[in-house]
């Protein structure tokens, strides 16, 4: 049986972990870069991943050889590296294979939405909260992230240049800062 409280409880942990409102100036920037973001696709990756990493993250990196740390450390890589477009003004991400690109995948879907924080969150969620709660909180946070995905074409449209700049830059710095922090932890 579920139990409201636990996952009204969940699922707050969770969105404070994926911070999609938080990720909106990366989104708008790449999006400003001319990279498609398809919000079903990023969706449904983001929460593939999820069930996966809950049902078997442990064993997943086990079969790998890799600790949660080392995944951890991937992932603040990729941070890093989306934090220094921001800053400076370069693209690092490409796909050289088609001319419109999409980062519906990578980075968007991992580690923007299912990064290493948000997947070792879900292997301690599963260890305190039933399964079912777990299961629901993802669930509402992934219509939660989808709403937001396909709103980013109107929120570019109604944000003014100066205002979308100085955030990019802000959350670039951010970006760096929390990437510096996940690597020194995980080192």
């Amino acid at each position: 049986m579920f139990s409201i409280a636990a996952i009204l409880t969940t699922s707050l942990i969770l969105f404070s972990v994926i911070d999609i409102i938080g990720s909106l100036p990366v989104l708008l920037d790449m999006k400003q870069k001319g990279v498609h973001i398809h919000p079903v696709t990023s969706t449904v990756a983001a929460g593939i991943l999820m069930v996966a990493f809950l049902f078997f993250g442990t064993a997943i990196l086990s079969l790998f050889g890799l600790k949660v740390s080392s995944f951890a450390l991937a992932g603040s890589l990729i941070i890093f590296f989306i934090g220094l477009e921001m800053v400076l003004g370069i693209r690092i991400f490409r796909d050289f294979e088609d001319q419109s690109s999409t980062g519906s995948i990578v980075p968007v879907a991992f580690p923007i939405l299912a990064g290493a924080g948000t997947l070792t969150t879900l292997i301690s969620l599963r260890a305190t909260y039933a399964l079912v709660d777990v299961i629901m909180a993802i669930l509402i946070n992934l219509t939660l992230v989808y709403i937001v995905l396909r709103s980013t074409g109107w929120i570019e449209r109604k944000m003014p240049a100066p205002v979308k700049s100085t955030l990019r830059k802000i959350f670039g710095i951010l970006l760096l800062a929390i990437a510096v922090q996940m690597f020194k932890t995980n080192w």
